[in-house]
């Protein structure tokens, strides 16, 4: 899995003119699937998202997680993180999951983020054709690769 975190005063994501998911301060998140995902990938990356300390202490130092601030958390689906542009201009996707496998891991997610953060996290719509709105705070903004922890 691949995300990309921001660290957001406000977001929210519309499908069809209609809000499907808002927060005030807390994490925008972009998710990406793969094909070679699973279980362990969703648990460490959830633990990984929810304990990442990049909200300011009382000395303005990147020093509480979104637990710590009681900040909000919008999941966004999105297939494009793993695009390959290794050959020519129009990028590959072979290795975004295919729906009937990254559906399936997608609601884990969402319910794991809902286990390790204590409440549910606010979501975009897995396959529709969304706009998100945000304002980064910072800006802050990191990428994380399950496959790759470093």
């Amino acid at each position: 899995m691949i995300v990309v975190i921001q660290r957001v005063s406000k977001a929210d994501v519309t499908i069809e003119g209609k809000i499907s998911g808002q927060i005030g301060h807390g994490l925008l998140i972009l998710v990406g699937i793969e094909e070679a995902d699973g279980q362990e990938d969703i648990e460490w990356l959830s633990r990984k998202i929810v304990n990442l300390r990049i909200f300011d202490d009382e000395e303005g130092v990147m020093n509480k997680s979104v637990l710590d601030v009681d900040g909000g958390i919008l999941l966004v689906s999105q297939f494009t993180l793993h695009a390959s542009t290794k050959k020519g201009n129009r990028p590959s996707y072979i290795k975004a999951a295919r729906p009937e496998t990254a559906i399936p891991l997608y609601e884990k997610f969402i319910e794991q983020v809902k286990k390790d953060s204590g409440k549910a996290p606010q979501t975009g719509e897995f396959g529709a054709m969304m706009e998100v709105s945000l304002t980064n705070d910072g800006p802050v903004t990191i990428i994380i690769d399950s496959k790759d922890r470093k």
